[in-house]
Order: structure tokens, then sequence, then C-alpha cells
């Protein structure tokens, strides 16, 4: 099994060159967080109109006191260099995505659960912007916006690039949001060649996840932000997930549609109560070739499936090199 690197490595093997430009810090230093408290600027920025999921919304001008809704708005907030006063965390998680520095999450206020925020949290930071997504919060908007000027995207995941676009606009961004994309178009080069030069190129790449509560399991198709990931490195899919939909779900009794030349797993959740310990300790499990070829490797899930923006993107390329291209 290739050798996993740690997320400071990993990061730092990214280069200051992705955030070169942001007022925030660069990730591969790991450095104090900024305040995030509304600083004054040096001379007032005038208000700006973005069009939301929900139609146009005036929002200030380079707005410092951000709320955030899920952890793709929690990603394009850091990597575009304003830390939120306050995010929600997923529901089955007891904090927030741990690829972020443990100082930087310590200094979020919680605001509820994604799904659930709670508007009386939220209320009480005082925040000058709220991001979020109508997939979570659609149902939540109308109190939201009571709070301070909300831009939801129409949903989470495939769909991430433009969503760091409208959020880069809504923080008076766009700038800094070009020299990130910029990098991270270099980086799927670099990474693609290394692919391709340790041979790996033609392998079908499966993406396979546990979750609590559901008596499958969910096999990830294209649309959704792991599959454009694998998409922009032009890595084959198993047939199951080859598909143009967000996922499929079989019967634990059909894991063979799991297989792949590799596959990478997680939980999102406790282990037993997702099933993950009763499949992988199965016949079906151990039968499939890349479990038998030891190419089944296990991955964070607040990584892979919750680190959806650039940051994340970039730190699963780096894990995704590790593994194809050694």
């Amino acid at each position: 099994m290739p050798r996993q690197l740690s997320r400071r490595t990993a990061l730092a093997g990214l280069g200051a060159a992705l955030l070169t430009g942001c007022t925030g810090p660069a990730p591969s230093d790991f450095p104090d967080l900024p305040s995030g408290t509304g600083t004054p600027s040096p001379a007032p920025v005038p208000s700006v109109t973005v069009t939301a999921a929900t139609g146009e919304v005036q929002v200030p001008g380079a707005p410092n006191r951000l709320v955030v809704l899920d952890t793709a708005e929690l990603d394009s907030a850091f990597t575009l260099g304003i830390p939120p006063v306050g995010a929600a965390r997923a529901a089955a998680d007891r904090e927030l995505p741990d690829y972020w520095p443990a100082a930087w999450r310590a200094r979020i206020a919680p605001v509820g659960t994604v799904g659930s925020p709670d508007t009386a949290l939220v209320t009480a930071l005082a925040p000058e912007l709220i991001l979020g997504n109508r997939t979570r919060d659609d149902a939540h908007y109308d109190a939201l916006r009571a709070i301070a000027p909300t831009v939801l995207s129409q949903t989470t995941g495939f769909p991430w690039k433009d969503n760091f676009q409208l959020h880069a606009r809504a923080l008076s961004r766009q700038a800094q949001a070009a020299v990130v994309t910029a990098e991270y178009g270099r980086h799927v080069g670099r990474t693609a060649q290394a692919i391709g030069d340790a041979g790996s190129g033609g392998r079908r790449i499966s993406i396979v996840r546990f979750v609590e509560g559901s008596s499958t399991v969910r096999l990830y198709g294209k649309q959704n932000f792991l599959g454009t990931l694998l998409a922009d490195l032009q890595l084959g899919r198993p047939d199951p997930q080859n598909v143009d939909q967000f996922a499929v779900e079989v019967p634990p009794a059909q894991i063979a549609q799991a297989d792949g030349d590799v596959l990478f797993y997680s939980t999102y959740g406790d282990p037993a109560r997702a099933g993950t310990d009763a499949v992988l300790a199965g016949a079906g499990w151990q039968a499939l070739g890349a479990v038998r070829a030891h190419r089944a490797f296990p991955v964070d899930d607040q990584l892979w499936f919750q680190g959806i923006g650039y940051t994340g993107a970039n730190l699963i390329l780096a894990e995704l090199q590790q593994f194809l291209g050694a």
C-alpha cells in the first residue's frame, strides 16, 4: 500500500502559489487564523449584487463577518482568505472537517448542523453575510435572510466550481478566485502526468461510501465532487459508476458492483451502524479484485466526501498521486 502523506506535507506540496494574491493565509504554512472579526477596510467598499439560486441578493462589499452552513462554503471561505465566524457541521460528525488545522476550527462558533441551522446562534454572531445552498437550507431561507444577506447556490457537490465563483463574487474575492482556479488547473496537469508516467492512467477508479443509518452501500457516479476530480484527471470508472448521476445504491449482497481496478472507500458516521464492519468482513468484499490485489484503500470521509472546494480538491489530488503515481 502506498505511503500516505500527512495533511501538512500534502498541503506544503501544493506550493505557495495556491493562494498567491489572497488576503488570507496559505494553508501550506498553517499560520495563525486571520481574525475575520470585521476589521474595517481603509475605505468603504460599495455593496454588490450577486445572482444566487434565489434571485438577486445585495451583499456588503468585502464582508468580514461570515457564517457558512455547509462544508463547501467553509472550504470556499478559508480558501479565499475569509475565515467564518460561524459554521454548521455535518450531523454525524463532532466537529468541522479536520483537514483544516484545529486552531482554525476552534475559533469558529457552532451554528447547528448542516440542514438544521440554529438561527438564534446565527443571529448572535451578527453576520454580514450567510452562505449556503438550497439543497440544505431552502426551508430556512426566509429566517436566514432576516438575519443577514443570504446567498444560496442551487445545490452542492457536482457544481462546486460554479459555486466557488458565486462565493467569490459574494465575498468580493474574484481576483483571488482566479489565482486559485488557475493553480488547480496546473495541479491537475501535474497529477495526471505523474499518474500516467506510473502506468496507472488506464485504471478504473471505484468510489464507495458507507453511510450511517443506510441499509445500502453508495457507489458514486460521475455527478458529484469526486466524480469531477476523476474526470479532470481523465481517469476511468467501473461500469456501474460510469453514469451521469450522483450515485447508485446497492444492497450489501451486491457489493460485487463496487469492484474496480482501484477502490477508495470511507464511512460517514459510525462504521458499525453504517454496515462498514460487516461488509468488509464478508466474503463478497474479500472477493473483490481490488481487495485481492491490495488496491482497496480507506480514505478520510471529511476530506474526500465533505471537502468540496479547491483546497479539499488539491489535497485529494495529492493523495491520488500518492496512491496511483507511486
